[in-house]
């Protein structure tokens, strides 16, 4: 068995298909198929079932992929020595960022991280954190920061800062303002949530917002990005949810009182990480630690 016979099952595993796997290994079909045969019968498993529309993992082969992820992140990490002594840590950080909700200090570690492990690419991912919670799952992502309500046994988790919720509010709505808004205030009004399976998160932390200061609302579905910020700027819903780092034009963003806030938490899998990885980890605990313990949230008005 060699490295390259588990990249090929990873990849494979990881794509649902041979074709697709071909196509991002730079190799020919027939040759990976080949060679994955000739992992089974080594194995004396069969990894794969295969039907038309591409190929499943067998039960053994679920097993095979966990410690074949594991291989690799050890092989990675140890062929990576020499050429971190020398340069740095160089290498690949996929990182995947919840855009329901945001924690605010999230530019401040990529910018960091960049400065200082210039030879690492560094690629960033926006969407739903259900979604990229699968893709961290699947191994297409190293790393997500989303809420703390992405948390799961079976990933290793960084807490990071706790951000304060605020209502996004359109200028035209009865509640535009300057400076906080009683949450009771939000009692009989629209409120935007996803509406999304892989929203849920999300969705359930504003009910549960609404519901710990005792106001009832009418939900409604709107999505997340410009199409929720449209309907908040129209004046047809509030949308609830950390300070943005850009409010949208006819928004004002007004802080809840009394307040409450948001965990936020760093996740990746529970596996030997590449140097990449432990070093962006390490910036962005070192970047938690010395966020001070509050932080105002202004109210604004683009």
């Amino acid at each position: 068995m060699e490295l390259r016979h588990l990249r090929y099952f990873v990849a494979i595993a990881e794509e649902r298909s041979f074709t697709r796997a071909a196509e991002r290994l730079w190799v020919a079909q027939p040759g990976l198929s080949t060679q994955i045969r000739r992992l089974e019968l080594e194995l004396g498993v069969r990894l794969f079932d295969r039907h038309a529309r591409g190929v499943e993992l067998t039960a053994a082969g679920t097993l095979f992929l966990e410690r074949a992820r594991l291989a690799l992140a050890a092989a990675d990490a140890a062929g990576a020595t020499g050429r971190d002594l020398v340069s740095g840590v160089v290498g690949a950080v996929r990182l995947g960022v919840a855009n329901e909700a945001c924690w605010h200090r999230t530019p401040a570690v990529l910018d960091r991280f960049v400065s200082e492990r210039g030879g690492v690419e560094l690629t960033v991912i926006e969407g739903y954190a259900g979604t990229l919670w699968r893709d961290l799952r699947d191994g297409r992502l190293d790393v997500l920061a989303a809420s703390a309500g992405s948390a799961c046994a079976d990933l290793r988790t960084l807490p990071l800062d706790s951000e304060p919720w605020v209502a996004l509010i359109g200028k035209g709505h009865r509640l535009a303002g300057i400076g906080p808004v009683a949450a009771t205030d939000l009692s009989g009004e629209r409120i935007v949530i996803t509406g999304h399976r892989d929203g849920a998160a999300y969705d359930c932390a504003v009910a549960a917002l609404l519901e710990g200061v005792d106001v009832r609302a009418t939900f409604v579905r709107g999505g997340v990005g410009p199409v929720a910020q449209r309907t908040v700027a129209h004046g047809y819903a509030i949308m609830l949810t950390t300070a943005p780092p850009g409010i949208p034009a006819g928004v004002v963003a007004r802080p809840l009182v009394p307040e409450r806030r948001l965990p936020f938490v760093l996740l990746w899998r529970d596996e030997t990480p590449s140097p990449a990885l432990a070093e962006f980890v390490r910036i962005a605990a070192e970047c938690v630690e010395s966020a001070p313990v509050t932080r105002r949230v202004m109210s604004a008005v683009a």
